[in-house]
């Protein structure tokens, strides 16, 4: 999958860097919002992280906290936590157990190590075994990965708009990860935050 970034005139192919941003900046938190913008629900990470970097960006409380947007995953993906503390991930989810726009809130590790949204990617490897691989590099790597996902169903349709159900979900997302980034892990953790 192409990794895409927004500009004034649509979205262009991104820059990839081969350092990751954790390297070279004081910041402690990073939160990737995952996904396609131009695939319908699949975009929901994006919209939600872009939400986010509007309610932090310049706010000192914030200082130790970067914003990004990724269609990436496995290697890739785990390149762009190396230098962070803390790790917090956005994602359609498709567990069909729950209503479109419904909130997920998961550890990494409580995952299973397959491919799940964009946490892997097509001939590459999912995210848990990236980080394994990375650590065994000597990678510093998040100690603390989350992952918020929102119940998602029109996740290959060619549009930029998300199904209402699913944007309904973006104001309550954004409320748990700035608790998430404030609070750290004192919030409740039921699987299900939103039926």
């Amino acid at each position: 999958m192409s990794n895409f970034w927004k500009t004034q005139d649509g979205y262009s192919p991104a820059r990839v860097s081969i350092n990751s941003p954790g390297e070279h900046h004081p910041a402690s938190t990073i939160v990737i919002g995952l996904g396609n913008p131009i695939l319908g629900d699949d975009g929901i990470g994006w919209r939600i992280a872009e939400r986010v970097q509007e309610l932090v960006a310049d706010q000192p409380p914030y200082a130790h906290v970067v914003v990004e947007c990724l269609s990436l995953g496995g290697l890739s993906l785990m390149e762009h936590l190396v230098g962070y503390e803390r790790a917090i991930l956005i994602d359609a989810i498709s567990l069909r157990r729950a209503e479109p726009g419904t909130l997920y809130r998961f550890e990494l590790n409580e995952l299973p190590d397959l491919s799940a949204g964009h946490l892997t990617a097509a001939h590459d490897t999912s995210l848990q075994t990236a980080l394994d691989v990375g650590r065994a590099m000597g990678a510093t790597l998040p100690t603390e990965i989350q992952v918020i996902g929102v119940e998602s169903v029109c996740l290959f349709d060619f549009s930029e708009e998300l199904t209402p159900a699913v944007a309904a979900a973006v104001p309550e997302a954004v409320n748990i990860i700035i608790r998430l980034i404030e609070d750290g892990k004192k919030i409740p953790k039921p699987e299900e935050l939103r039926s």
